[in-house]
């Protein structure tokens, strides 16, 4: 089925139909997704759902068994990956992975890691390194290319529920500041919430898609999750209610007053509405 947002742009990443067999086995079927510029994308999915198999597969690291994949040309992405092997006998300093592959300029590898808010970690051991401080290290490792599309896989793993929230507040901003497209993977609706325009839910084919809040009420995400997890988003979604603006924009509702018009700085344009309307999955003929 397909998950797609804001046809009048060019996508960065789209997959049409992709497939995906390993070891004699189907672990994607029928894959249709695309990535637009400025637009945050979430894909979220049970372990073993194939979220990590369908990033690769969209890197070009893994070739599709059926379908295709279409990235735009002179795409460059950034990528932070799920988890970064790093030998503990092996002495390594920020600075040094930064520069890994190749040599980095100084002022570039601070601009990143400055907008990172990591700064402060540039002559620090790896080693020595909070699972939050890490992550923040890697995305600026990730910004250095100045890419078109970040790709973060489970950004916020090893990370304490404040960090948590601050990373998506960075990606936020990250993406308000240079425009990028971005597809985050994660396990956990309720984290990624406040930050993304679109959800598309896997398990091996797509199962739903559209706004996270109405992705929380769908009956495949209710049987992929339960309802536990729905009754936490509800109560998440009326503590950050909003209404969208003329142009798609969030403004933010007052309890007891007129929304407030948006100041640019926790406010963040999203896509018309018009382009998020939930979709289920539609069995076809050939099944799954």
């Amino acid at each position: 089925m397909r998950a797609e947002a804001r046809p009048r742009d060019e996508p960065l990443v789209e997959a049409r139909g992709v497939g995906v067999r390993l070891g004699g086995q189907s672990i994607l079927h029928r894959i249709d997704l695309a990535v637009h510029p400025g637009e945050v994308v979430s894909l979220i999915g049970p372990n073993g759902a194939g979220k990590t198999t369908l990033i690769r597969a969209l890197l070009g690291l893994l070739p599709p068994a059926e379908g295709s994949v279409r990235r735009k040309p002179g795409l460059v992405v950034g990528y932070l990956p799920q988890r970064v092997a790093v030998d503990p006998i092996l002495p390594l300093t920020v600075r040094r992975l930064l520069s890994l592959p190749r040599p980095v300029p100084e002022r570039e590898a601070s601009r990143a890691l400055d907008e990172t808010g990591a700064a402060y970690l540039m002559d620090r051991s790896v080693h020595a390194l909070s699972g939050g401080e890490m992550q923040r290290v890697l995305l600026a490792r990730a910004l250095l290319r100045g890419p078109h599309l970040l790709v973060l896989d489970e950004p916020v793993q090893n990370v304490d529920v404040t960090g948590q929230l601050e990373m998506y507040g960075l990606i936020s901003r990250i993406r308000g500041e240079r425009g990028c497209g971005i597809l985050m993977v994660s396990h956990d609706l309720h984290v990624v919430m406040a930050s993304t325009d679109r959800v598309v839910c896997l398990n091996r084919h797509i199962c739903c898609h559209g706004r996270p809040e109405d992705v929380s009420a769908h009956p495949e995400y209710l049987a992929l999750f339960g309802p536990q997890a729905a009754r936490n988003l509800a109560v998440y979604t009326h503590a950050h209610d909003h209404r969208h603006g003329p142009e798609g924009e969030v403004v933010p509702l007052r309890p007891n007053g007129p929304a407030r018009e948006p100041t640019g700085v926790e406010d963040r344009p999203q896509p018309p509405r018009g382009h998020h309307g939930l979709h289920g999955h539609h069995h076809g003929g050939g099944g799954h």
